[in-house]
């Protein structure tokens, strides 16, 4: 895809621009050297000569750079010093015009773009680390780049937007961030920013563009069958057309909203963990809003999002009005045409009457100045609202909305939860199928273990690579409240909550003390980072898990431990844990 022919435009658009100026100081150069050889000069003796070509090469070249040696190799005639007069004004003429276009040269889009694309070329080939390909760098983007490089994860972007690039320099992150200015559409752009680099890990599409997504989904399928790609839209026909391609993640802002209020409305606990764990770590604990209300809903705007707002809303069981100037008949729905701004079009859905209220029409100014007539008609609606830019916040923010819907930062949580740790997302789709008292306990758990903010997120998987002390044990079976033990204390528990038990492609959330272990299960964990580093000890080290799981305290070193005939554990088979060797 990057071609060969392409890989150093910069050279042919330098030699493009700057050969008129080349040819005129070669010619005025050998007009000059060709002159001094054809006039005739003095030697020492007074005797006529003439100067060679390498002579008259020389005396140009310090000559033409202002260096300026004197007269070689005998003093000039008169004849000698008119013609150089002559050609000193000649080349300053030359240097000008060649420094003036290269000044030009320097300026020109053209070039810097070439430049930017050659090193950003250079810097993409020598990456050695694994990389996620992100297109589109707008609020989206941003919010997710800042998050999955607090993790440690390399990221090069594509952004067709000059200014959204330029924050790449400006924006603190640990690690410098390739980026490039160009048409994500493009398969060559693609190509060109690492799609086959072998270091590529994945593909996120974050544009504003639901066809550039289509294309950039497209692409990576053909190109590299099997890498993660995922994508976001609004529209329900580009989602389906991207299932086309291989089995790419969509995410669709517009549905989550929807979703979620769902959730909130039968699960607030449910959804209060859900709007917490997609955090980055150290997030504070939302503060519980008020649910949403049962009854009949007002929905102003009939687009996307109104459709699918709508729809989750008649799913669920509820009444909906809703207010567009030219919305779509729909069976069973109450549609009232016209201007929702306008009173006497407001006061045709009887606010008093409704129990919630969404503005999601695409101008926020609209929707805010929806939300404040709604409220001054039935102060106790629940307020639902769509923030379109960024720049807003501050507004709705002063509003003090129930519900508010910025896409960017859904999806960058969606995305941030489905890439930081793939196992959170399957614990998210599942928690709710739990139930709401469920949800109350395990939020309770997560309070006293990591208090008021998030904790860290992991995932530890129990092989042979990652949990090497523990693989004499897990033949006989270890508990998962043993394996939870603190190896400082082992009477105190870890301040860490097992979220979920991954074992075969089978999954139990939330999984009790009791549970027993086995060699590969994976456990995803929340909990404080000291839990995180001492269960990695508990995992890693055998004195450590001797202690942890038997109470037995065992010398670290090799010649001690034979000394004192206290060894670690060395179970296999159907031999019972907690038992050395040499007690056998």
């Amino acid at each position: 895809m990057a071609r060969p022919s392409e890989g150093s435009p910069t050279v042919f658009l330098v030699l493009r621009r700057m050969r008129a100026p080349l040819i005129v100081l070669i010619l005025i150069f050998a007009i000059s050297v060709f002159g001094l050889t054809l006039i005739p000069g003095r030697d020492a003796a007074g005797q006529p000569m003439r100067m060679g070509f390498f002579d008259a090469f020389y005396f140009m070249s310090y000559t033409a750079t202002t260096i300026g040696y004197g007269e070689i190799p005998h003093p000039f005639t008169g004849a000698q010093r008119l013609w150089v007069t002559a050609t000193i004004y000649l080349t300053v003429i030359g240097w000008a015009y060649a420094i003036g276009s290269l000044l030009t040269l320097i300026r020109d889009r053209a070039f810097r773009e070439a430049l930017a694309r050659r090193r950003f070329t250079a810097t993409v080939k020598r990456l050695r680390e694994p990389f996620l390909l992100v297109v589109g760098y707008g609020q989206t983007g941003q919010l997710l780049g800042h998050a999955l490089d607090a993790l440690g994860r390399r990221m090069v972007v594509i952004d067709n937007m000059p200014e959204h690039i330029d924050t790449l320099d400006i924006d603190l992150y640990y690690s410098d961030i390739p980026g490039l200015v160009a048409d994500a559409a493009n398969p060559h752009t693609l190509g060109v920013a690492g799609l086959e680099h072998p270091a590529c890990e994945g593909v996120v599409a974050l544009t504003d563009n639901d066809e550039v997504n289509l294309t950039v989904a497209m692409t990576a399928a053909l190109i590299r069958p099997g890498l993660p790609v995922i994508a976001r839209t609004v529209s329900p026909a580009i989602e389906h057309r991207m299932h086309a391609f291989g089995s790419p993640t969509v995410v669709n802002p517009f549905d989550r909203y929807g979703d979620h209020l769902r959730l909130a409305l039968h699960a607030p606990s449910a959804y209060l963990m859900m709007s917490w764990l997609v955090r980055e770590e150290g997030a504070e604990m939302p503060v519980p809003g008020r649910p949403p209300a049962s009854g009949r809903w007002v929905v102003c705007g009939f687009g996307r999002f109104g459709h699918k707002l709508t729809e989750d809303l008649r799913a669920d069981g509820h009444e909906v009005t809703v207010i567009d100037l030219h919305p779509d008949p729909e069976h069973g729905l109450t549609l009232i045409e016209g201007d929702a701004v306008e009173p006497s079009v407001l006061a045709e859905a009887d606010l008093r009457t409704a129990s919630g209220f969404v503005a999601g029409t695409d101008n926020d100014a609209t929707n805010l100045s929806l939300v404040a007539a709604a409220r001054k008609t039935n102060p106790s609606l629940f307020i639902g609202a769509r923030q379109n830019r960024p720049a807003n916040a501050p507004l709705f923010a002063a509003m003090e909305i129930d519900w508010l819907l910025v896409p960017a930062e859904m999806a960058a949580r969606e995305i941030y939860a489905r890439l930081s740790t793939p196992m959170l997302w399957h614990f998210l789709q599942q928690m709710p199928e739990l139930g709401e008292d469920w949800a109350a306990e395990t939020l309770d758990r997560m309070r006293a273990h990591c208090g008021s903010h998030l904790g860290a997120l992991w995932k530890v998987t129990l092989s042979e690579h990652e949990a090497p002390s523990l693989q004499p044990w897990l033949h006989a079976g270890i508990l998962l409240g043993d394996l939870m033990r603190s190896p400082h204390e082992r009477d105190r528990r870890l301040d860490a909550v097992p979220l979920m038990l991954k074992r075969d492609g089978e999954t139990v959330l939330g999984p009790a003390d009791d549970v027993m272990l086995e060699a590969g299960d994976q456990l995803l964990l929340v909990g404080r980072t000291w839990s995180r580093r001492a269960l990695l000890d508990t995992m890693s080290n055998r004195v450590v898990a001797e202690y942890v799981l038997s109470g037995r305290d065992v010398p670290a070193g090799w010649l001690w431990q034979r000394v004192s005939r206290r060894i670690p554990t060395e179970v296999s088979g159907g031999d019972s844990p907690g038992r050395s060797s040499d007690d056998r």
